[in-house]
């Protein structure tokens, strides 16, 4: 594993003192600052050279002293990606790893001497975070940082990325009420899809072109490079089809078909037609529910083992147990979805949920 180093001035020593207890271990170090505690070195620059190397994932974790330590808390968490705590026991160090799955510690160089340092960086580096409730709570955090983020950029793992628009979220709102009828149901699904892809192609590459308007010539844009491929999971993905293609009209439309193997409950591919392209394409899979994700996954290993690079999925709610283990699965796949919901129940429904999305959409029982 390997762990970043920061400080200011006022946190060199014991930044010094943890470093050389950590070269005991099985650990390698980096230290980004600073270079001793003669010099003023502000920490913020500390700060966001070590969370920029958790971030990208060139470093696992990163250890940051202050004087106080919260400094470096405030400057850290500025960058997306980084979930930066402060610890001054081992008791706030083991629930910052546990229950906040915290991938930057922050201490206090004036508050807390080599001694106790040691004990709060090896509770924090022996922890492994527990999931479950927790999961939902830090998921919530990371998808208010996507949907707030102008950018949303890649860095290396994959993203939940959920929507606050007022206009996806009144039309998920009609989709959840059990009175919605199959057509406004089918209808709501589709301009949802429609929005939702928006994001889903936010860094699609552009090149710029030459066109004449009825004024003058001038330099446009037009995409470059891939193109994009549809992949729904059907049945219930072909409800999300025509509301994307009214965006993406020229987008390739593939099929995977899946059923729940009665035995294992394993998914089994009873049917699959791609692109003959799908290596250069942007592919885009989509299915209207993420519960276990036992299907998403399989789809998703499916049209890998088929030559598929660059694989979004697009769903509208999502369990936390489904993104989860599609994290776990597929770690370059991100996740679009209008709402991450609770949990699931005893039989496998997303709570709250809207019920089965297939039978909602074609009015079967």
């Amino acid at each position: 594993m390997r762990i970043a180093l920061g400080s200011d001035h006022a946190g060199y020593f014991l930044k010094k003192c943890i470093e050389e207890f950590l070269e005991g271990t099985s650990f390698s170090v980096g230290d980004f600052g600073a270079k001793n505690a003669d010099k003023s070195y502000d920490y913020p620059d500390a700060a966001f050279s070590v969370g920029e190397k958790v971030a990208s994932g060139e470093f696992d974790l990163g250890i940051l002293i202050c004087g106080t330590g919260i400094g470096m808390v405030m400057a850290a968490n500025k960058i997306p990606g980084v979930r930066a705590a402060f610890a001054y026991d081992e008791d706030t160090a083991r629930l910052a790893r546990r229950h906040n799955n915290a991938n930057v510690l922050a201490m206090g160089g004036r508050k807390t001497d080599c001694e106790m340092g040691i004990k709060i960086v090896r509770e924090w580096i022996s922890g492994e975070f527990e999931g479950g409730r927790h999961f939902i709570r830090t998921e919530k955090i990371r998808a208010y940082e996507n949907s707030h983020s102008s950018s949303a950029s890649r860095n290396g793992s994959s993203r939940l990325v959920t929507f606050d628009h007022p206009l996806i979220q009144h039309k998920l709102g009609m989709i959840r009420d059990r009175n919605t009828s199959v057509k406004v149901f089918r209808e709501l699904v589709q301009e949802i899809a429609g929005l939702m892809v928006y994001e889903a192609t936010r860094n699609l590459p552009l090149e710029p072109v030459e066109v004449e308007t009825p004024i003058t010539k001038t330099t446009a844009f037009s995409l470059s490079g891939k193109k994009v491929a549809i992949v729904p999971i059907l049945r219930a993905g072909l409800g999300m089809v025509d509301g994307i293609l009214q965006l993406i009209p020229n987008a390739k439309v593939g099929h995977i078909g899946l059923y729940r193997d009665p035995d294992t409950l394993e998914p089994v591919e009873y049917y699959c037609k791609l692109p003959g392209d799908i290596g250069e394409r942007d592919i885009i899979i989509v299915d209207p529910m993420l519960a276990t994700g036992g299907s998403a996954a399989a789809a998703i290993d499916l049209v890998k083992r088929k030559g598929a690079i660059k694989i979004s999925l697009l769903c509208l709610i999502a369990a936390p147990e489904g993104v989860s283990r599609i994290h776990e699965k597929h770690p370059d796949v991100d996740i679009f979805a209008a709402a991450l919901d609770s949990h699931l129940n005893d039989h496998g429904y997303i709570v709250p949920g809207l019920g089965d999305a297939g039978d909602r959409l074609f009015g079967t029982r």
